[in-house]
């Protein structure tokens, strides 16, 4: 059973989506708050495994929720549902530790399985908020260098960090790259160390932040 927590500001929202939820009969409603900082406080308190959250929200917004989250409680889940597809909601949203973003008219059977996604660590993203996000950040350091953190990375890194941007597997990077899974594995944990990122969806937002990454060759 997947415990989730509702958090919007409008009860008539959160009314609805116990309703459609709870006819799953592998999610469970632990909980409902109608700000970032009462769902901060009820995810203390109630440890569920996935958070629903809004992004616009009085007393505390839904983004300094996660960031909080974040802090205290990383192994949280949070999935955002909202109305606003804007690229800097987007952007903000993931940076802070969301592991998906959606928007209120998904459809409930897609709503769900995305729950169960996220719930297992796998990071979801409505239609065209993928592309959102990378025009945005590319086009806000398109002139930018190379952080020095990035300079240190070897060049099989760099590569590994590139095709991660682009959406490949392990198991692809692998075959891209002829080299094993297990190395594969192993690149991404320095990888993910070097530069301070939690998880891949923190690395494929930086890979593509800086387009001389695509056009990175691979070694020799």
């Amino acid at each position: 059973m997947i415990r989730v927590l509702l958090v919007d500001d409008q009860g008539i929202i959160r009314e609805g989506l116990r309703s459609l939820l709870e006819a799953k009969p592998d999610l469970e409603i632990v909980g409902e708050a109608e700000n970032g900082k009462l769902a901060v406080e009820l995810a203390l308190k109630l440890k569920p495994d996935v958070v629903l959250m809004d992004v616009r929200m009085p007393i505390m917004d839904g983004v300094a929720a996660m960031r909080s989250l974040a802090e205290q409680q990383p192994e949280i889940k949070v999935l955002v549902l909202t109305t606003f597809d804007d690229d800097e909601y987007v952007t903000q949203a993931m940076e802070s530790g969301a592991k998906g973003y959606l928007l209120k008219d998904t459809p409930s059977d897609e709503l769900a399985q995305a729950i169960r996604a996220v719930y297992k660590g796998y990071t979801q993203l409505g239609p065209g908020l993928f592309e959102k996000v990378m025009a945005a950040r590319s086009k806000a350091s398109r002139d930018e260098p190379l952080p020095d953190n990035l300079q240190d990375l070897t060049p099989r890194e760099l590569e590994v960090l590139r095709l991660i941007g682009k959406g490949y597997s392990n198991r692809e990077i692998a075959q891209e790259l002829f080299i094993s899974e297990r190395t594969v594995k192993n690149h991404v944990s320095s990888i993910l160390s070097s530069l301070n990122l939690r998880d891949r969806t923190q690395v494929a937002l930086l890979a593509n932040q800086y387009p001389i990454l695509s056009d990175h060759q691979p070694p020799p």
